[in-house]
């Protein structure tokens, strides 16, 4: 069953520089063979408010185009370790969504929400996107990260599975010590239907321990649970659990089952070859070990098989350094990154390969079969690999291609850092908007607050919500060529407001006095009169 090692093919992409998004965490969207990137470091910016960029590799060389939304999509963070899979619905045979659940904010934030992103249209130019969040009610899954999702097919209908992930320890339990600390979440199995949103959660007695940064692999009813690690016990257990889900008319029904022949790994990655076929890379088998042996996975109507493959020719930067990330590409392609930080001669503070588990030019013919994989990049550092802690090996790559078109080439350079200056500073006395704590107000808001010119003097910008605007004057003052003064400068305004034109009452011309009425003027009221009437 083992495969030669010439399979599977290791290529070199050239270190991108300027820019820190690509860092642990980040998830890959494969649609119709385009890959793209989301869960980028730190909040977006003005070049792509979206978050995501089509992951562009040409020559060796890898660019960052960002993607746009739809107007009638909803507001995505940019989101690390989320729980990633493909749902076809009931969209044409060759359509397909991406379902995203859970993973962490730029602020440590984690989520418990769910959406759902849609491919609208895609040019040479211009890609967009349809992201819409889903409303969830019954037994939602709590806020988490680093565990999987999957859908699952039985007797003509779908549902999600949710297992596994990292929380925050719960408010009651916390300590000042250990406020932000982490646990693993309770071992319970959640079902979420995508059509009403109905969460339901399952006890089974085979799981007795939490545990994330597992593999999840899905067939027809059925999912399969590899790896994973446990921060109880500070363990990663050969474990492999069998998830077969049932849905009756009535109430669905879930069962467990343990398998042998697991194997200790957390942060694998795993993707798909071919329809039943899927190659496992990369992770973890100890705190301070990769683990650089590979596996096929075979599953069939009832049966799950692993083996070991030829490993691919590693390089020695691989082999020597302490730890890996990356994400499944589609279509048996993974994206690898180490740190760069021991060659002090490159800038460069990561380098990526791209990982090819069969033949380079099977790869460009076949077109992308049904992703049923799901996994999160990488374990995060700190959480339960000590070397992890240095900052020696705080990811960090720069990309210096957010390219519209290959003539437009975008440097993050050129751009204020909006964290201390542009939309985020303390616009009045009375100012409110913290970037740590904000929320869209307006409906025009997606992920910075709205913000509008005082015209007062030298002028300066403030909040549209800091200075109370209701969102029909707000979009007034937008769309009208008006001035705006701000709540500190309305009374100096009404100081330097030109007076206005004040209209003098016309003259009345004199009218000439009659010769009888000469003659009773005396001499002295004569010259009088006429030195007036002359001058």
């Amino acid at each position: 069953m083992a495969q030669s090692a010439d399979e599977m093919s290791l290529q070199v992409v050239s270190a991108v520089s300027n820019s820190a998004l690509l860092q642990p965490g980040f998830s890959l969207l494969n649609f119709h063979g385009d890959v793209f990137f989301f869960g980028q470091k730190g909040w977006p910016k003005r070049s792509c408010p979206t978050g995501v960029f089509l992951l562009d590799i040409k020559q060796n060389e890898l660019k960052l185009k960002p993607a746009f939304f739809s107007k009638d999509s909803c507001y995505l963070p940019p989101l690390r370790y989320p729980a990633l899979c493909t749902h076809r619905g009931n969209a044409e045979p060759d359509e397909y969504q991406y379902i995203i659940h859970g993973g962490k904010t730029p602020n440590n934030d984690l989520s418990d929400k769910l959406y759902v992103m849609s491919l609208v249209s895609k040019n040479s130019k211009k890609t967009t996107f349809q992201c819409l969040e889903k409303d969830l009610g019954g037994d939602v899954p709590e806020a988490r990260y680093g565990h999987t999702i999957n859908v699952v097919h039985s007797r003509g209908k779908s549902i999600s599975v949710v297992f596994g992930g990292r929380s925050y320890t719960p408010l009651a339990q916390r300590t000042t010590e250990k406020w932000n600390s982490v646990v693993d979440c309770l071992p319970s199995v959640f079902l979420i239907d995508f059509e009403f949103g109905c969460c339901t959660s399952y006890i089974l007695p085979e799981l007795q321990d939490g545990f994330a940064f597992h593999v999840s692999l899905a067939r027809n009813d059925t999912v399969y649970i590899l790896g994973g690690h446990s921060l109880q016990n500070n363990t990663r257990l050969p474990s492999l659990y069998k998830l077969k889900v049932d849905l009756p008319l009535g109430s669905p029904a879930v069962t467990c089952t343990i398998l042998p022949g697991g194997i200790s790994v957390s942060s694998a990655i795993v993707t798909q070859t071919s329809d039943d076929e899927f190659v496992l890379v990369g992770g973890y088998q100890s705190d301070n070990q990769k683990r650089l042996v590979c596996n096929t996975i075979v599953l069939e109507d009832n049966k799950i098989e692993i083996v070991k493959r030829a490993n691919p020719d590693w390089t020695p930067d691989i082999k020597h350094c302490r730890m890996w990330f990356g994400c499944d590409m589609g279509k048996g392609s993974v994206l690898l990154g180490i740190p760069g930080a021991n060659k002090q001669f490159i800038s460069d503070a990561n380098y990526f390969y791209i990982l090819r588990c069969k033949g380079a030019e099977k790869d460009k013919e076949e077109e992308l079969t049904a992703q049923i994989c799901s996994q999160t990049s990488t374990e995060d550092p700190g959480d339960s690999t000590p070397f992890e802690d240095s900052e020696e090996f705080c990811f960090s790559a720069e990309a210096n291609s957010f390219d519209v078109d290959d003539t437009d080439t975008y440097n993050e350079d050129d751009e204020e850092d909006e964290s201390e200056t542009g939309y985020w500073i303390t616009c009045s006395a009375s100012c409110n908007i913290d970037i740590n704590t904000w929320v869209p107000f307006y409906s025009t808001e997606l992920n910075k607050p709205a913000m509008i010119l005082c015209s007062s003097r030298a002028g300066h910008w403030v909040h549209a919500q800091c200075m109370d605007l209701s969102e029909s004057m707000l979009l007034h003052l937008s769309e009208s060529n008006v001035k705006y003064f701000c709540n500190e400068h309305v009374d100096l305004n009404k100081g330097l407001q030109t007076p206005k034109k004040v209209v003098h009452p016309k003259k009345q011309p004199m009218k000439p006095l009659r010769r009888k009425s000469m003659m009773k003027l005396t001499t002295p009221m004569k010259k009088s009169f006429l030195r007036r009437l002359f001058e």
